[in-house]
């Protein structure tokens, strides 16, 4: 059976002059573009100018969510009100599909950012506002994010699709969450490392954690961090060597 595999990378970061990576190059390797909404990063000016992009490419716009909070880049988690987390998702979420409108195309997924994302592997409550922002949006849309989590649990009981993810550069605990930035193993940045556990992931389903152990991975789109240096080359290189696995990169939606 072939597989086929979505490729998927955070674009968009960058605010006003700050410049975080490079959009463009990786727009024509990926197949999915999460694109910051503005409260980690990202503004209006970027966020058009990427969906622009993505749309001539037919790479699928993501809603990537996160706290407010563009000092820290989203990576600080926040204790905020369920409500008000759901009104901050519910906010990006529209923004961005606006702009995505107003250049012949659509959000079409959406995938927390940074702390949010792994709060909500755990935290039933702001997993909960997530899921409750979406659907009051737009039902269809899936959402983008950890096999196991709490987010994509709640997804799926309110009748939300679903779509499991997985992560090129970044390592794994053996209980299937990412290992801690700043730990040991934390970030995978050798770009034929990274490839081998791509082709890996895609074909076995499986992949080494930071302790040497196998864990499943199973996952329908892998992710390849824009800011990691070396992206654009790191990306390439998977890209290729999936194709060369005999891998097939499509996007879910």
């Amino acid at each position: 059976m072939s597989v086929i595999l979505d490729l998927n990378s955070d674009l968009g970061e960058g605010f006003g002059v700050w410049q975080l990576g490079d959009d463009m190059a990786l727009l024509s390797i990926v197949t999915s573009a999460n694109v910051a909404c503005g409260f980690h990063g990202g503004d209006p000016t970027i966020m058009r100018r990427v969906c622009a992009e993505a749309i001539s490419r037919d790479v699928s716009i993501g809603a990537h969510v996160g706290y407010r909070d563009l000092a820290g880049f989203g990576r600080r988690a926040i204790d905020i009100e369920p409500d008000r987390l759901s009104d901050d998702v519910l906010y990006q979420l529209a923004a961005l599909d606006g702009i995505a409108r107003s250049e012949g195309g659509r959000v079409r997924y959406v995938k927390p950012h940074g702390a949010l994302y792994n709060r909500t592997v755990t935290d039933q409550a702001q997993a909960a506002a997530v899921v409750t922002a979406v659907s009051a949006y737009d039902p269809s849309l899936p959402i983008l994010g950890l096999p196991g989590s709490q987010l994509l649990r709640q997804a799926a009981e309110v009748g939300l699709k679903t779509v499991r993810e997985a992560f090129a550069d970044r390592g794994y605990q053996a209980d299937g969450s990412l290992a801690k930035r700043g730990s040991p193993g934390a970030l995978v940045t050798d770009p034929d490392a990274v490839a081998r556990r791509c082709v890996k992931m895609a074909t076995t389903g499986q992949v080494t954690t930071v302790d040497g152990a196998p864990v499943s991975v199973r996952a329908r789109s892998i992710c390849v961090h824009g800011d990691t240096p070396g992206a654009v080359d790191l990306a390439r290189q998977v890209r290729t060597a999936l194709q060369e696995a005999g891998v097939s990169l499509a996007s879910f939606v």
